[in-house]
């Protein structure tokens, strides 16, 4: 009960009438309350309203932590928010390393940002990484395929050889890779293991979510068709390899 009991103390205080909604004594186990409106009080109390949810997206730049705080004081995405003007608790939803740029998405919604950041839901994540060389098709093929990455092969990949281009220490590609796990610096790693390490990297897209237009050190709340689609991503049923014997869930609330 917003913090205050567990539900099953919960109950026990509503048959014990020291539950008040909107001033009326309520006993009725499984009352349905709206948190943002009702007034709620125990033992006189007033229960402070749960703050309103909100999901940001973020164009990370390079050079910050993703994360909350950083032990060696680094600049952090919460930092970036403050920057922007904006308050409040707020949990980044999965990672990028600090010298990669793009996609992140925070919210005050820990289910939510637990569900997303979590590999067995399959939330694909799309990145470009300018690296050296010119990978083939049979490099490319073994990212496709999976491969062998801190002793665990990776997820089937969705990879795509966008261009290459000259430069002064031999030429550079760009590649598009779609990743459904997330492990920690894994496109690096994938690209580090076909010998063509990695130059500079972005997250172009996270699940349905893109923004070519958002400069970095940018933020935005999610627009409602957004978020909506965000949800259908997480809660779609399993369609592709990477996202077999993903367990069975509740819809989020």
């Amino acid at each position: 009960m917003s913090g205050v009991a567990s539900r099953r103390a919960a109950d026990q205080l509503m048959e014990q009438g020291r539950v008040e909604i909107n001033g009326k004594v309520v006993t009725a186990l499984g009352t349905k309350i709206d948190p943002e409106a009702d007034e709620i009080r125990v033992d006189g109390r007033r229960l402070r309203q749960a703050p309103e949810r909100r999901y940001l997206l973020m164009n990370k730049p390079a050079g910050v932590m993703s994360t909350r705080s950083d032990p060696q004081r680094r600049k952090t995405v919460i930092d970036v928010l403050t920057s922007a003007g904006v308050t409040g608790f707020f949990y980044p939803v999965g990672r990028l390393d600090y010298d990669s740029e793009g996609l992140l998405i925070l919210t005050n919604d820990g289910a939510f940002a637990e569900r997303l950041s979590h590999p067995r839901y399959g939330v694909p994540r799309t990145y470009e990484a300018k690296v050296e060389g010119i990978p083939d098709e049979r490099d490319l093929g073994r990212l496709r395929r999976g491969i062998v990455v801190d002793e665990r092969r990776t997820q089937p990949a969705r990879v795509h050889l966008l261009r290459s281009t000259p430069a002064k220490r031999g030429p550079q590609s760009v590649i598009e890779i779609t990743i459904h796990e997330g492990r920690n610096r894994q496109v690096r790693k994938m690209c580090d293991a076909i010998a063509h390490p990695i130059v500079t990297l972005r997250r172009t897209r996270f699940g349905p979510i893109a923004d070519a237009r958002l400069a970095p050190g940018a933020v935005r709340d999610l627009r409602p068709d957004e978020l909506r689609a965000l949800r259908a991503a997480v809660e779609a049923p399993v369609s592709s390899p990477a996202r077999e014997g993903r367990p069975k869930h509740r819809p989020l609330p």
